[in-house]
């Protein structure tokens, strides 16, 4: 048949067709893998993920906020409230992130760091590096549909 009796769209349609199923295979599955890396500052992660959780970040502010500070205990606690103050926000927004994270981790039932947690539902332990865990739980989601 001579291509120019076939309309434009008709001889498209299939690469077309092609595309968008391809596209929505890929946007399915970065929807479908929610990586959380879930360590503590002695124990980096190299990778992307949608959620860093850093069991020790609480413990890091509170540090900041404490250092330094008098013997005594009045004149520390008035320097501790300045800081909090200076801090603003911003800071009571990384204090709350921070507690929060402990939280989650905690619910998701993580119990060692490194942790690299798919969908909340697989783990991943001792791993550094988020694409090999992905890698390992989607071998194992594979072969366990």
């Amino acid at each position: 048949m001579d291509s120019r009796a076939v309309p434009h769209a008709a001889r498209t349609r299939p690469a077309w067709i092609a595309t968008a199923i391809a596209i929505l295979a890929l946007a399915t599955r970065a929807a479908a893998a929610e990586v959380w890396v879930v360590t503590d500052s002695h124990h980096p992660v190299l990778g992307q993920a949608d959620r860093h959780v850093i069991l020790d970040a609480g413990a890091v502010l509170e540090a900041e906020l404490a250092a330094n500070l008098p013997a005594d205990q009045e004149r520390a606690s008035a320097i501790v409230r300045q800081r909090l103050k200076q801090g603003g926000t911003e800071l009571q927004r990384r204090i709350g992130a921070a507690y929060q994270g402990i939280a989650d981790a905690w619910s998701l039932g993580v119990t060692k760091v490194p942790a690299i947690v798919v969908d909340r539902r697989y783990v991943v332990y001792g791993e550094t590096d988020v694409a090999r865990a992905v890698a390992r739980i989607d071998q194992y989601r594979r072969t366990r549909p």
